[in-house]
């Protein structure tokens, strides 16, 4: 990379970082600046995926008033994210490696329509009072989403808050926490799988990850003070120019 691009990444990683913390759509900035330094689909992925990682901690730390009294919660949700996220892995580096534009865009595509249905979604969570814990339907969504990031991670973190918004009866700022450590685990697990058996890009890891340690903290901290429709606008805009390149590449 030159030193624009590294710097390029260095400010996409931030800006993932305080987004996946947010929001939960960050890889729709990360991802795409990985590919347009020139890295190819599933090396980006997976240097992405693992370059996260250190933000989603940040991100975590920043919500832990909110995770008061949800231990029992995230421990049962847990094993569904592991074993989603193992799934997803195993999907994409078993897949034909042709295949993985085409299912990235659909993936982003998705991703793009649940950022910007999420005011939709919020508003729904005031309409199903008296849920407490989801039962087997939210276990089975936290495994599918799961999945879905293991493979992607985009939008999984909006996945999450849709399906606990819904079935949970809960302040959103505490599924926002709990939809932070359930992304963390996923990207956890399937980092480690990436780095034991794919091909990473060191150097772009080094440059999301401390940039998505930076931006994670602020997301915490100042992120909630940011305009949201042009929060989404912006990432809809990235998200379209990434299909565009995936599917010319």
């Amino acid at each position: 990379m030159t030193p624009w691009e590294m710097a390029a990444v260095l400010a996409a990683g931030v800006a993932g970082g305080a987004i996946n913390t947010v929001v939960g759509s960050g890889s729709l900035i990360t991802f795409p600046t990985l590919l347009a330094v020139g890295l190819p689909p599933i090396t980006a992925n997976v240097s992405n995926n693992i370059g996260l990682v250190p933000g989603g901690f940040t991100g975590v730390m920043g919500y832990r008033p909110e995770l008061k009294g949800q231990r029992e919660r995230l421990l049962r949700l847990a094993s569904a994210s592991v074993i989603g996220s193992l799934i997803g892995g195993l999907l994409l580096l078993n897949l034909p490696e042709s295949s993985f534009n085409l299912i990235v865009s659909v993936l982003i595509a998705v991703s793009c329509v649940l950022v910007l249905i999420q005011p939709r979604l919020t508003r729904l969570l005031a309409a199903h009072p008296g849920r407490t814990h989801g039962g087997p339907w939210l276990w089975a969504g936290t495994l599918a989403a799961g999945t879905y990031g293991g493979y992607f991670g985009a939008g999984q973190g909006i996945m999450l808050l849709g399906l606990m918004g819904i079935l949970l009866d809960e302040d959103l700022q505490r599924l926002n926490a709990a939809k932070n450590v359930l992304a963390l685990l996923v990207n956890t697990v399937a980092a480690v799988l990436y780095t034991l058996v794919a091909d990473v890009d060191w150097l772009a890891v080094l440059l999301v990850a401390l940039g998505s340690t930076a931006g994670g903290f602020l997301g915490a901290k100042v992120g909630r003070r940011f305009p949201a429709p042009v929060l989404r606008g912006l990432i809809v805009c990235i998200g379209v120019a990434a299909i565009a390149k995936l599917l010319t590449d």
